[in-house]
């Protein structure tokens, strides 16, 4: 699975334990109802965020987890992650450009026009009222 968008923010890497580590980013998608998406990187992923700033598009694989958790009173909890394993730059779309269009080219006014008595309108502007 894939989320594209903006990155909004680039947290520090926190050490949760002496074996275990992660970094979380937040991406605002580009859609008509924009979400800020948290996705966490582990391990050694969390470098791939070194080389980010917020505001740059992106495109980040993740997967999707879940898991269940039993409270010591026995109350079983279920809980889901978003965890990134790659991260890409998107290119600002550029608007589409079509071929270069060429300078007008100056031209020399004509010389053989009869002066004659004639409407400002083409024929076909005529309008008739009945």
């Amino acid at each position: 699975m894939e989320v594209t968008g903006r990155i909004k923010v680039i947290n520090a890497e926190q050490q949760v334990s002496a074996s275990f580590r992660k970094r979380e980013l937040v991406v605002t998608t580009d859609e008509q109802y924009p979400q800020h998406i948290m996705v966490e990187f582990t391990q050694d992923k969390c470098d791939l965020l070194n080389n980010y700033r917020p505001g740059e598009p992106v495109k980040v694989s993740i997967n999707l987890r879940g898991r269940e958790w039993v409270s010591p009173q026995g109350e079983t909890k279920y809980f889901n992650s978003i965890q990134g394993w790659r991260i890409e730059k998107l290119q600002n779309e550029a608007p589409t450009q079509g071929p270069p269009i060429p300078a007008a080219q100056p031209f020399e006014p004509a010389t053989n026009v009869i002066d004659e008595e004639h409407d400002d309108l083409p024929f076909w502007y005529t309008l008739k009222v009945f």
